[in-house]
């Protein structure tokens, strides 16, 4: 036989495209081509295939080799195709049978000796495995990460002689089984009771994660803005399945390998304001995600917000809108989900204490006050549904027993009761709620109508603050588990917006 067909997979966002192998062997002098629109890692398999199976004791063929990766037009890059190379090409030349790998798919990288070694991103090649029935044969040191997809025969190979004894039948490989240990653990996240006093903060917080809300907190520092933005996760709903395993998916393909233990967990990411644009969307010559995506499902913490370079937020604006962002090169695109909650805090002028009542701020006149909160444009503003100041913390609310604060086991409980009634009412959470829906879920009476319009002309607010101050309502009532919006509900959502600039 001289011709194979081995299947792969390719590496396209979040995405893992069917790859199928074909190895001809024919006539004429030795050579080894790879068509098919390979990239430099891949056509360097060449010379990694031919030493694996000279070192592991396999004929290399002295004929005419070529492997075409189907389809062409899409971009093949790194070292995943080796393996199904070398069964290919073992398979083409008679040496092993190639029976036992019908419905069976091949991924990871050989050594000069023959060893297989472990990939990046392997998670999204799992997950398309298992939507299309097949089994997937894999280095041993990723099957971890790959068995967090249920429900998936995943095939361990440490070495090509490994593969040659499977495919002849002389030794079966033993299908992966994850150990009782690798069930996830429980989350750990810093408790709300340790955050004194500030019960505004905490309210606003509460309805933030109701609705999944875009929070903005301003105040002087040492206030707790940054305790209360680490203490949102554990007040979120957990994660669904599949939302975790989009977000593992992710973090695998952006080379962090998705752990078995803390998987379920939402993710928090807090990026350091030097960071550039490429770190916080995602790019480089081969588009990889950048932070918006690393916290999708979850919450993306800017803190000290005016000190990042303007350039670096406006590039949140429409990823804040769409929930993906698109990377765009010469040679291809890539889309990776970014459906992130941001929190963001910052200090009313350089200084910080513009405002303060304990201490004044000395060298901020009024001007250059306003001046260090313009670096945070309108547009961007208007896309932060809820709004604060958060004042410096009272001597005895800071010196009081902090034992009847409320835990975020009990805030989660609520949360979760209110997060419940938004699926059931309209499959989503409020600040994904679609316009023309609000129509519908969140209606107002004719007084509560001129009391939102009053608002919107007195502050000066956009049609989409407008939306926004809707969907905080609409959270503020499920709270309560009110089936309407009443005034209080329409009240406090307004009283959210009031930083906004007219």
């Amino acid at each position: 036989m001289s011709l194979a067909t081995t299947h792969c997979r390719a590496a396209l966002g979040i995405e893992a495209p069917l790859v199928t192998v074909e190895t001809h062997l024919a006539n004429g002098l030795p050579c080894f081509s790879i068509v098919g629109l390979p990239e430099k890692a891949v056509q360097e398999a060449r010379d990694r295939v031919r030493s694996a199976l000279v070192n592991s004791g396999f004929e290399f063929p002295a004929r005419r080799i070529t492997v075409n990766l189907a389809p062409a037009d899409i971009p093949k890059q790194g070292a995943r195709f080796d393996l199904a190379i070398a069964a290919g090409i073992l398979i083409a030349s008679g040496q092993v049978p190639g029976e036992r790998l019908r419905d069976t798919e091949l991924i990871g990288e050989l050594t000069l000796g023959g060893q297989v070694r472990p990939l990046g991103g392997v998670l999204p090649t799992a997950m398309a495995c298992k939507r299309d029935g097949h089994s997937l044969l894999l280095p041993p040191d990723n099957c971890e990460e790959a068995s967090l997809v249920g429900d998936l025969q995943l095939l361990p190979v440490e070495h090509l002689l490994t593969l040659a004894a499977h495919l002849s039948g002389q030794t079966p490989l033993q299908s992966f089984a994850p150990s009782a240990s690798a069930e996830p653990d429980p989350p750990n996240h810093p408790d709300l009771a340790e955050v004194r006093g500030q019960q505004h903060a905490k309210r606003a917080l509460e309805i933030a994660a109701c609705g999944r809300h875009n929070l903005l907190m301003q105040g002087p520092p040492g206030t707790g803005k940054s305790m209360l933005a680490a203490r949102l996760p554990g007040i979120l709903p957990p994660l669904s399945e599949e939302e975790a395993l989009t977000t593992a998916a992710i973090r695998s393909i952006a080379g962090l390998q998705a752990d078995s233990r803390n998987w379920r967990r939402r993710p928090f990411r807090t990026p350091h304001h030097t960071s550039s644009g490429v770190a916080l969307v995602g790019g480089s010559s081969t588009p990889r995600p950048g932070e918006i995506s690393l916290a999708h499902n979850g919450v993306l913490f800017l803190d000290e917000l005016p000190e990042f370079d303007h350039r670096v937020l406006e590039v949140l604006r429409e990823p804040m809108e769409t929930g993906h962002i698109v990377i765009s090169r010469a040679a291809r695109s890539a889309q990776f989900p970014a459906n992130f909650q941001l929190v963001a805090a910052m200090n009313p002028c350089k200084c910080g204490y513009a405002g303060d009542e304990k201490k004044a701020c000395a060298q901020c006149s009024p001007e250059v006050a306003a001046r260090y909160q313009a670096r945070i444009s309108g547009p961007l503003r208007d896309r932060i549904d809820i709004q604060i100041e958060v004042p410096a913390i009272k001597t005895h609310e800071l010196l009081s027993d902090a034992g009847n604060a409320e835990t975020s086991a009990q805030v989660r409980e609520r949360v979760a009761r209110a997060w419940q009634r938004q699926i059931d009412r309209q499959g989503c959470s409020n600040a994904q709620l679609a316009n023309g829906s609000l129509e519908q879920h969140a209606r107002l009476n004719a007084s509560n109508r001129e009391l939102l319009a009053n608002a919107i002309e007195r502050l000066g607010l956009s049609a989409r603050a407008y939306h926004r101050i809707l969907r905080v309502a609409r959270s503020i009532a499920d709270l309560q588990d009110s089936r309407d919006i009443e005034q209080p509900h329409l009240g406090e959502a307004i009283g959210y917006r009031r930083l906004d600039r007219g």
